[in-house]
């Protein structure tokens, strides 16, 4: 079995996506935040392993979703993140949430700083299921589902 635990968020803010992200979107803080600071650890570290020497200063944190999958949210602080673009540390693209009222969720996250980047589409001819792409305050995209993935796409004609 596989499933998805959690998705790696790059925020310039680290408290401040924490408070955006329990508010509008019902995230829980789980753990942290924590700090690193390659000083203060052994040559060979978790973080360093997986993201490079170049990281010297960082924070994170994790929180969950009603389904418990979790975002791990980090805060690059030395060196800052470039142009305040999350992509400039990695391939993340994008984040899927399924949310009762898509419409009004969409509304909410640009009333609160985020974003709507789209109309809302149906993804199947005479079926509900919709989506809506949005962002969040710090430039993440946040694509909102009507259902789940299985539903969105499983059985369906070609």
């Amino acid at each position: 079995m596989v499933a998805i635990t959690h998705i790696g968020l790059v925020v310039p803010d680290l408290e401040s996506a924490i408070n955006w992200y329990g508010k509008v979107l019902g995230f829980k803080l789980i753990a942290g935040p924590y700090s690193f600071q390659a000083k203060d650890e052994k040559k060979h570290n978790m973080t360093n392993d997986l993201l490079g020497e170049q990281i010297k200063k960082m924070r994170n944190a994790h929180m969950t979703s009603d389904n418990q999958v979790g975002i791990e949210l980090f805060e690059f602080q030395e060196p800052k993140m470039r142009n305040n673009k999350p992509n400039d540390y990695g391939g993340y693209f994008h984040i899927c949430l399924i949310a009762d009222d898509i419409e009004k969720l969409a509304e909410e996250i640009a009333a609160t700083g985020g974003k709507r980047r789209s109309e809302i589409w149906n993804t199947w001819k005479g079926k509900p299921y919709y989506l809506v792409y949005c962002e969040d305050p710090y430039g993440n995209i946040i694509e909102l589902y009507s259902h789940s993935t299985e539903n969105m796409y499983a059985n369906k004609e070609k």
